[in-house]
């Protein structure tokens, strides 16, 4: 084993064993604190390969109906549809895990693949081949084989030096549990409606969380719904824990925000309590077995950020132990976390204590840079934020970076709307440029299984799922795929296409040069707009200076480039540029990129090795913005080559520890207050670490942890609001201890209290307006957080205005430069749904038959919308009858909505998937 692999383990047992962030031999001042090197993790260095196994290939037709029998209603098996099982299987992966080898794979990651409920009738209907309606957790769903299939699986990879992970869940199962009264009902908010013990006592979930006891609990007493099983499916779920409908939250469905994202059914699927140390328990338990029996080798966890924190806190800890205890060294998992807000992404990798996230900022960051032709500077912006994640224990290197996925959509269905009409060339290369950027910056890539033929598809979710073996969906059939003639009509496992011949050569260079999948990264270069974004790669035991440079211009560009070298050379590993590069004395090297591609050089020989440590100069410790939490600690190094800075901390006269290290600029931290009380006084040191050992540290400096910050979501600033209204508040950092209490006051009269809650995470008042206010007059909210310690504070004002009496049309003004609309018959119309448009209306559209223009006047088409209720959006999607081509038949920005008890009057103008309120200029 390589000494950087033998160093890695190391700090990864210490991890596991809780030694990762011990306080430190120094004294109170400070003095004594040690040089530390920036964290590599055993994975920071895997390519993963991510499949869907239904969708992969069928090696064994005799599952293909799981057992259930011929009708797809029951098995759920119909390969001409993109809802149901399309045949695939693990004997079909494991016929072509060479297949995936070749791409350079070092790790196979499947969708879930254990026993799912084979249809639910509600959804759709709809079958469980995607793997997320779990109904047996202790084995394969047996349309995709057996647990001894998986043995072979994964003994197959193993032999070929790949590892297996699972994609797991923990926030819920299979929809069985129903409610007397009906299923999937309305959610419940636990204002209106708190949990009580069998005894009939209200509580707080959130007081019980992370520990030991927890109420006693009733099917009867405890829920707002009564909770209730089929006879049939008493005992379906295993193991036998899962079957008592008391370890379940049973408040109804979830709109995916606010209280009810975390306690909600997902359309129906049983949302499991995972507040409760029976879930934890049990689902650690199981996750375990799968260890222990089958030698998987790490977890992608779905839905993480829909499960309280005190679950992972104890979930991750104790699994990755035991893993490790078990021989898995490397064992690696991390979560999905559908949002692009580093400070809240990271929050799961510092505060929860678990050791990645999927990176859904990158991804975000990487479509804009190489399908939308952003300017690079947002690169600088982005990778500049990665300090977010950095801790004792944990980093940036160690998220996996994708580009799209299962149900986002596909990287070559991004590059192909993104760019309407530039043609297969003009695709592929942006597909390509995107794929470059993953392989060469910080993070472990993904690829999602189908991209490396050019599988583009028609968006995410169903759309985004074809099969690698010939299909019979006529969706997918309609595909078409980059770089090749090939279509979904026939089997693509071709290892010539171009796209697969990219990857394979990225992940060999990538392979063949350490650095340039895990070294330290540092920013060089962006340009202004679209054109050349440039870093540097750097092993900090070779000191070898790897220079990456994308250009995501259709033109060819160049620029003058900072290195660590002065008068060195650079050689070219990748790219068609020349061959050879000279720097000035300064380090400064001038190339050139093609459009659309990327370069790669290497410097000849190490970088100079420093002569002296640098001073390091703490410049500012203060709460971050974003996250009232975290404290962003800054410092500057006066000196030009490569150094890693150490943070420590010391809270209230304790000891130092250390908080991470950051080993490129701008250096910086985002420590996690968040359990210290307000008014703490905290000081920081840095140490910094130059290429030869050299170390010196900076002076002390103090901050104070800041109260918390309390921030009203609902309702929306400026919006118009009429009887009851629905105040809602969080709190940064959040605490089951808090108490905040709501008031309101109209036309700038005094306040008046309208109500308090303490059950976290969210807080809510429901408000009653004045009958008689009239229109537009001025009503104000404001929300005040109460600590036990006696600490308070107050949130910004909310201001919105009375609404006045009930829209009952809604009028929507459409543009099209040339004045086509069309007739009302055939022209263009609005396809709708939701509860705000009349009913009578909805009964009249449909996808061949949109609600008609209303009258043409002064060159914008207008659309008059009957309405049901004005506090509910009205959904649309502009297009011709039955079309769906963007942007022939059918306006970009997909699903579009507006709330016309705001603004009863939108406009929207072709091909711009904006929703204005007011008339745009034309």
């Amino acid at each position: 084993m390589p000494v950087r692999r033998v160093l890695a383990v190391f700090a990864a047992v210490l991890a596991a064993l809780g030694l990762a962030t011990p306080a430190v031999a120094a004294d109170r001042h400070g003095r004594g604190l040690a040089a530390l090197h920036s964290l590599r993790s055993p994975v920071t260095d895997e390519s993963f390969y991510f499949v869907m196994a239904d969708r992969f290939a069928n090696g064994d037709t005799g599952n293909d109906q799981g057992g259930l029998g011929a009708d797809p209603l029951v098995s759920g098996f119909d390969p001409t549809k993109k809802g149901f099982y399309n045949g695939g299987d693990l004997k079909g992966l494991l016929s072509r895990i060479d297949y995936i080898r070749g791409l350079g794979t070092t790790s196979i990651w499947l969708t879930p693949s254990f026993k799912n409920k084979a249809v639910q009738l509600e959804d759709g209907p709809s079958a469980g081949y995607h793997g997320y309606w779990i109904t047996d957790f202790t084995q394969i769903d047996p349309h995709l084989g057996s647990n001894q299939d998986l043995r072979a699986l994964i003994d197959a990879a193993h032999a070929r030096g790949m590892k297996v992970y699972f994609d797991i869940i923990t926030n819920h199962t299979a929809d069985v549990i129903g409610y007397e009264g009906g299923a999937r009902r309305a959610y419940v908010a636990k204002d209106a409606v708190p949990y009580r013990t069998a005894a009939g006592v209200p509580f707080d979930d959130r007081d019980h969380a992370g520990k030991a006891s927890f109420p006693a609990l009733s099917p009867t007493t405890s829920f707002p719904y009564t909770p209730v099983l089929d006879p049939a499916e008493q005992n379906l779920k295993v193991p036998a824990w899962l079957n008592d409908v008391t370890l379940y939250h049973n408040r109804g469905d979830t709109t995916f925000v606010g209280e009810n994202s975390y306690y909600g059914d997902f359309f129906g699927l049983d949302d499991l309590f995972t507040e409760h140390p029976r879930v934890v328990d049990g689902m650690i338990d199981i996750y375990k077995a799968w260890i222990r029996d089958f030698g998987v080798d790490g977890f992608r966890i779905d839905t993480m950020k829909h499960v309280n924190d005190e679950f992972w806190q104890e979930f991750g800890p104790e699994v990755l132990d035991y893993a490790r205890r078990q021989g898995k060294r490397e064992f690696f998992m991390f979560g999905e976390v559908f949002d692009t807000t580093k400070s809240f992404t990271s929050h799961f990798t510092t505060a929860d204590r678990m050791q990645a996230v999927l990176d859904f900022p990158f991804q975000d960051a990487a479509r804009g840079f190489a399908s939308r032709g952003q300017s690079a500077g947002q690169l600088t912006t982005f990778f500049a934020g990665d300090d977010w994640y950095t801790d004792a224990d944990s980093n940036v290197y160690e998220l996996p970076t994708f580009l799209g996925n299962h149900d986002m959509g596909r990287i070559g269905h991004f590059v192909t709307t993104d760019n309407p009409g530039a043609g297969d060339a003009e695709w592929l290369a942006r597909d390509r440029l995107a794929h470059e950027l993953m392989y060469f910056s910080r993070g472990n890539p993904v690829v999602y299984y189908g991209d490396e033929q050019g599988f583009t598809g028609a968006g995410g979710d169903q759309n985004a799922r074809q099969t690698m073996f010939a299909s019979q969906v006529p969706d997918y059939l309609d595909d078409d795929l980059l770089g090749t003639g090939a279509t979904h009509a026939q089997d693509n496992f071709l290892p010539g296409h171009p796209l697969y011949r990219g990857i394979s050569s990225l992940a060999a260079l990538t392979r063949a040069h350490p650095a340039l999948r895990d070294g330290a990264q540092v920013h060089r270069y962006a340009a202004g707009g679209p054109g050349i974004y440039a870093f540097s790669r750097l092993d900090r035991r070779e000191q070898r200076e790897y220079l990456v440079a994308l250009n995501n211009s259709e033109q060819a560009q160049t620029a003058t480039v900072p290195t660590y070298a002065g008068k060195r050379t650079f050689h070219r590993l990748y790219g068609t540029s020349a061959e050879r590069l000279r720097s000035t004395s300064d380090g400064m090297v001038t190339l050139t990129v093609p459009p659309l591609s990327t370069v790669v050089y290497a410097l000849d020989g190490r970088i100079p090795a420093s002569k002296a440590a640098p001073r390091v100069t703490l410049t500012g410790a203060a709460p971050a913005e974003g996250a009232r939490g975290r404290m962003h600690v800054t410092a500057s190094v006066a000196g030009s080559s490569f150094y890693e800075v150490a943070f420590y901390a010391q809270a209230g006269g304790g000891a130092w520890r250390p908080v991470g290290v950051d080993d490129n600029a701008p250096y910086q931290v985002f420590d996690d207050v968040s359990d210290l009380r307000a008014g703490t006084p905290v000081r920081y040191k840095a140490v910094v670490l130059d290429n030869r050992g050299h170390t010196a540290t900076s002076a002390t400096r103090a901050a104070t942890v800041p109260a918390p910050l309390v921030s009203i979501e609902t309702p929306t600033e400026g919006s118009r609001v009429r009887g009851t209204v629905e105040v809602r508040a969080v709190v940064d950092p959040e605490r089951a201890t808090h108490t905040v209490t709501f008031e309101r006051r109209v036309a700038a009269g005094p306040w008046t209290p309208i109500g308090s809650d303490a059950t976290s995470p969210v807080y809510t008042v429901l408000d009653q307006l004045p009958a008689d206010l009239a229109s537009d007059t001025p009503i104000e909210y404001r929300a005040t957080v109460r600590e036990p310690d006696g600490t308070t504070a107050t949130s910004p004002v909310r201001r919105v205005r009375a609404a006045g009496p009930q829209a009952t049309m809604a009028t929507l003004h459409y543009f099209r430069p040339a004045g086509d609309y069309g007739d009302q018959d055939t022209g263009w119309g609005l396809h709708m749904w939701g509860d705000a448009v009349d009913p009578a209306v909805l009964a009249q559209v449909a996808w061949d038959n949109p609600w008609p223009w209303t009258r043409i006047e002064g060159g914008w088409a207008e659309y008059d919308i009957p309405l049901a209720q004005d506090t509910q959006p009205v959904n649309f999607i502009m297009h011709l009858p039955s079309g769906d081509a963007v942007p022939d038949t059918r306006e970009p920005g997909g699903d579009r909505a507006f709330l016309p008890i705001n603004s009863p009057e939108v406009w929207i103008v072709q091909g711009d998937p904006t929703v204005y309120t007011s008339p745009p200029p034309v």
